[in-house]
């Protein structure tokens, strides 16, 4: 039997990630409906922190129970970790959603999507000047082709302009976005990913609750049908895929796919998301995309493969001290 042993390795490796890369996929493709969804609302008069709000609200309701039964009981382990727990929420959930739609409301999608994931590059650096992994050239010529994927897929050379008030949510956004990818990957802490999960959506709830209730996050909703290219829908009907589909899903996913991929290789195979987020903006809003832009999606795909391939060759900067 003695002579599995050198293949059982690699096999196991290679089932967490094609499981690694296929919560990732469900992730991105979930998170990428956030924004169609969301303007439908936004078009009718409901403000991004009430959009917010009932989205993370719904999402905690529906991943807590799990989170209750995947603690199993260790309360000590969650009061020890209370610290990542509350930053997950804060900076993870309720900041980057939060951030990512008041940008939207001063500049295009595209731009504010643009500028939120340059998250990946920052997690890049994060990992080389906390933890030592300088990236090697391979993963950086994979980060350089995709950003120039990005700038495609999103059609930034058709000379869009850029309102400085919504660089600043954007960027934002992108703090919580890399916020998410490094605490999402990180197994030290010992928490479950469905606590991490619930734990983050029950206190990104919170904290925009207690915002709203203070007067500093502005509310405002409707009952007015959403318009979408399908058409008029109840407004119930978008809020609810934005709990469910785009935070609970999407939330619980990322997570595992993080814990499965590392950080890094999560946040650039994220990167998915803006491609998804013009199929659905076609989809449920009419922007048909280009072929410069679906070119621009082959060239995404092609960025992330060369960061998988640079993970291989990540140098440990050791302390000098």
């Amino acid at each position: 039997m003695t002579h599995d042993s050198p293949t059982a390795v690699p096999v196991a490796a290679g089932g967490r990630l094609a499981a690694g890369l296929g919560f990732a996929l469900v992730s991105a493709l979930s998170f990428g409906m956030s924004g169609s969804l969301a303007r439908g609302l936004l078009d009718t008069g409901w403000s991004p922190g009430a959009v917010v709000l009932v989205r993370v609200g719904l999402a905690a309701l529906l991943v807590l129970p799990f989170g209750l039964v995947a603690l199993r009981g260790q309360w000590r382990l969650l009061r020890r970790n209370a610290g990542v727990v509350v930053l997950y929420g804060v900076l993870a959930v309720a900041g980057a959603q939060f951030c990512y739609f008041s940008a939207v409301q001063h500049m295009q999608v595209a731009p504010a999507l643009l500028i939120e994931y340059t998250a990946p590059a920052a997690v890049v650096v994060w990992m080389w000047l906390r933890h030592g992994h300088r990236p090697g050239p391979v993963t950086l010529v994979g980060a350089a082709v995709s950003v120039v994927g990005l700038a495609l897929v999103l059609d930034l050379f058709s000379g869009a302009a850029l309102s400085v008030v919504g660089v600043l949510w954007a960027l934002g956004a992108m703090v919580g976005a890399a916020s998410y990818f490094v605490i999402s990957a990180d197994e030290s802490f010992g928490l479950p990913p469905m606590v991490l999960a619930a734990g983050g959506l029950v206190v990104g709830a919170v904290v925009l609750g207690t915002l709203a209730v203070l007067g500093v996050l502005p509310m405002s909703a409707g009952t007015d049908p959403a318009q979408y290219a399908v058409g008029d829908v109840a407004w119930w009907v978008p809020l609810v895929a934005l709990g469910v589909v785009t935070a609970a899903i999407a939330y619980t996913t990322g997570i595992a796919a993080g814990r499965r991929l590392g950080s890094r290789l999560a946040s650039f195979v994220a990167l998915l998301e803006v491609v998804a987020a013009v199929g659905f903006s076609w989809l449920l809003l009419h922007e048909l995309p280009g072929w410069i832009q679906l070119a621009g999606g082959l060239l995404v795909l092609v960025g992330v493969i060369g960061v998988k391939a640079g993970e291989r060759t990540v140098v440990r900067v050791e302390p000098t001290i």
